[in-house]
């Protein structure tokens, strides 16, 4: 007789049941974490080692595996290796666990995916700051489709994306990953990307990270710990996630490294168990950041060795640990210790059963290796179209879009680096910490798509100016634990000091019309590059010498024209004032320069806005514009507020806002909805795009609340001349809080509604009231706005 497990017309938990009943501890607990492997095709799989993990040999990781895996780490994304080949290898190991395994189980895939599917020859798309620039999110869902094809292509189950941490304080490192500052948006884009990249069916699992609160830790240094109290973990860092959850139905959850009042968060019962699943009704798998659980015993100090560590996170709500078994291959110590119990794993392990009998992973545990088909036009074009919708011009003096000039010259040691385009966790990049490099012809730079677009009108020269690195390498980070005493530890930057190549680079821009001088930032993890995960700064000033070139080259009298591709804002040493255009591209991907050139022509108009506040020095850091309004401190800091706040952003066009209206001046707490309309016209002399955004403020309050919060935006195309009515419909659910019970609620009271070009450009103004009595919100809570585009006129 068929074992009932192997019949796919029974329901994922029936299957689950009938495997977990015939399975030993050994093999429930082969199910409960990853390993992390370098495959062979042949089957000569090596462990991949480091001081964290650890090592194991081949003995040992062959009885390992004979009991089953729950996960597969990265098979393609972990060294550069043709995707066909590593289909092959996974296929092999996973022809293993179907044959060579008691029980049969096959084994999940997981691979990054937060700027393209990071493996050899993928798709390279834009960062996420980019996504949130777009002001797009259906273009976001695209972008997940995309990455979604990718992924399934070569057998991936999991994906490691998207970033959902709400950016605060721009001197952190992974800024880079995040959508930007405000809860509302990051949970708009990542509630589309989870989507696109799922699919109607979820049969890849989205990964909503870093679980939460990350980006608020201390000194915006990584894995430091953050302060702050319940109201403003759910009202800001929590929201984002809820959403994903609640809207998108996410497939996968993975809890950050720091520690919140002391608790860190893999070991919070309370976020990984009360909130996610009781609360929130999260039915997905909980799996840990890399080494996570192993820094409960060796970082955080709250286990005594590898048992109690695993026990800790199982019991808190985790199901998998990754990206190998550090811990959790000691959970049979844990068990015998009482430190967790058989109900617990069986709990644990059921839910992964399921979602492996879920997505199909028994009928179909193989990929074709003959059927990957990366780079598709489709996925580039989208990747293009992300990248020239997040074109931030900041300043124009009228400059832009370029004209009537015969000769320009392209400077800086951002033109023409196709690294200088990519983020963190695209593939070419993440290999530096490895000391591996990877092909990047298919990246083309600013300077490479200026001279395809009009190298045959205009004479394009160009210099380099100046390194950001002098040499791109792993280097030797030092992690908390390698030395005694942290606090006099002396490190020498790596940030290159040459001046010798500015004076070529004033030559060329004397002899130029203009000059484009493109600078910012070479992201890389662990401090191999300026901006990523483990590369925080104490400044926001541009690293290394790229101020003396900017300022040598501005010297000459020439109009500047700044393009600035980073992960974080920087500020321009006072240089803001004196150059003719400011352009922030972030990392535009594989497909910026292109991009770049065409806004920066008129080929395609600007539409990307700020969803990040430059600051005007570090000082100010954190800084976000839903502050408090005792943020500023009193009397108001010097360095406190934004050069170019959040929602800035410039078109080549002027767009003027009138008759707003209100269709009800009173709207019930409990059910109601605030419906507003405004017209919006383009008083330019070409096409353009508007992005209309609604703010509001609670005038008085229970708790304090921030002066201002994004509640809706739109994205308006119009013709020179044409206008159109714009509608927000806001439910009153939108304007609730955490109160002073810990309970999210809506108060009765006066709301004051703002129309804005940014947060700091604010064109119309109303008020609304809202009635009844306070209204304690249930799970099901309305938590989306929508927006309505009128006929035109």
């Amino acid at each position: 007789m068929t074992e009932l497990y192997k019949d796919p017309s029974l329901s994922p938990e029936a299957r689950a049941d009938d495997l977990l009943s015939r399975m030993t501890r050994a093999e429930k607990i082969g199910q409960m974490h990853a390993v992390w492997l370098f495959l062979n095709e042949n089957g000569d799989h090596q462990v991949r080692s480091d001081q964290f993990t650890g090592e194991s040999d081949a003995d040992t990781l062959r009885e390992m595996l004979s009991h089953g895996l729950g996960q597969i780490t990265r098979p393609l994304g972990t060294r550069s290796i043709d995707p066909a080949e590593g289909v092959r290898a996974l296929n092999n190991l996973q022809k293993f666990m179907l044959e060579q395994t008691r029980l049969g189980i096959p084994v999940m895939s997981h691979e990054e995916c937060l700027s393209g599917l990071m493996i050899k020859g993928a798709t390279l798309f834009p960062s996420s700051l980019n996504y949130g620039a777009t002001w797009n999110p259906a273009l976001i869902e695209k972008v997940g489709e995309q990455i979604g094809k990718e992924a399934r292509m070569i057998g991936c189950h999991q994906g490691l994306a998207p970033v959902l941490d709400v950016a605060r304080d721009a001197r952190w490192g992974r800024t880079e990953e995040t959508f930007g500052e405000d809860p509302y948006l990051c949970g708009l884009m990542a509630t589309h990307y989870v989507k696109g990249l799922q699919g109607e069916k979820r049969d890849l699992l989205a990964t909503l990270k870093h679980y939460a609160g990350h980006s608020a830790s201390e000194g915006g240094r990584n894995h430091a710990p953050v302060h702050m109290g319940w109201r403003e973990l759910n009202d800001m860092f929590l929201l984002p996630f809820e959403m994903a959850v609640k809207l998108a139905n996410a497939g996968s959850v993975m809890p950050a490294y720091h520690d919140i009042d002391n608790e860190p968060v893999h070991a919070s019962r309370h976020l990984l168990t009360k909130v996610l699943r009781e609360d929130w009704g999260f039915d997905g798998l909980i799996v840990a950041d890399y080494v996570g659980v192993s820094l409960l015993y060796q970082h955080h100090g709250i286990a005594a060795d590898t048992a109690e560590a695993a026990a800790l996170s199982f019991n808190a709500g985790l199901d998998v640990e990754l990206p190998g078994d550090d811990c959790a291959k000691d959970l049979a110590i844990a068990v015998e210790r009482g430190q967790i119990t058989e109900e617990t794993i069986d709990e644990i392990v059921r839910r992964v059963l399921v979602e492996k009998f879920r997505i199909g992973l028994f009928e179909k545990p193989y990929a074709d290796d003959s059927a990957i088909q990366l780079q598709s036009k489709q996925a580039v074009d989208v990747a293009r179209e992300v990248a020239e919708q997040s074109v931030v011009i900041l300043s124009n003096d009228g400059i832009l879009p370029l004209k009537d000039q015969k000769k320009i010259a392209v400077i800086g040691p951002t033109a023409d680096d196709p690294l200088a385009l990519l983020g963190d966790y695209s593939f070419p990049v993440h290999l530096i910490h490895n000391e591996e490099e990877e092909e990047i012809g298919n990246v083309i730079t600013p300077l490479a798509g200026l001279k395809t677009l009009i190298g045959d009108k205009v004479e394009i020269t160009y210099a380099r100016g100046c390194n950001i690195l002098d040499e791109r390498k792993a280097g030797a980070p030092v992690f908390p634990g390698d030395v005694d005493d942290s606090t006099s530890l002396e490190q020498a930057s790596s940030l290159s000091t040459r001046l010798d190549m500015i004076p070529e680079a004033v030559t060329k821009a004397k002899d130029a019309d203009l000059a484009i001088v493109c600078v910012g930032d070479l992201s890389g993890i662990f401090q191999t590059g300026t901006v990523g995960e483990g590369s925080d700064v104490d400044s926001l000033q541009l690293p290394a010498v790229q101020q003396d070139l900017l300022e040598a080259v501005v010297a000459t009298g020439k109009p500047v024209i700044v393009v600035l591709s980073s992960g974080r804002p920087y500020n321009l040493g006072g240089l803001e004032g004196k150059i003719a255009a400011q352009v922030m591209t972030f990392f535009s991907g594989q497909q910026g320069g292109v991009a770049l050139a065409n806004i920066l022509t008129g080929a395609v108009e600007p539409s990307g806005r700020l969803t990040i506040s430059i600051p005007k020095s570090a000082g100010a850091a954190p800084y976000f514009y839903n502050h408090n309004f005792k943020a500023s401190g009193t009397p108001i800091a010097r360095h406190f507020g934004s050069s170019y706040p959040f929602g800035h952003g410039l078109g080549y066009t002027e767009f003027t806002y009138s008759d707003i209206v209100l269709a009800e001046d009173q709207t019930d707490c409990k059910t109601g909805e605030i419906r507003l309309s405004f017209c919006v016209t383009n008083t330019g002399n070409r096409a353009g795009v508007a992005v209309p955004q609604l703010y509001v403020r609670d005038e008085l309050a229970t708790v304090v609340r921030p002066v201002k919060e994004l509640k809706a935006f739109a994205r308006v195309s119009l013709e020179a001349g044409q206008s159109q009515t714009v509608t927000f419909i806001v439910p009153t659910d939108m304007l609730s809080f955490t109160g002073a019970e810990g309970k999210r609620m809506v108060e009765p009271g006066a709301v004051t509604l703002m129309i804005g070009e940014s947060s700091g450009d604010i064109r119309l103004k109303t008020r609304a009231i809202l009635t009844g009595s306070a209204n304690f919100l249930e799970s099901n809570w309305r938590m989306q706005s929508e927006s309505v585009i009128g006929s035109a006129t």
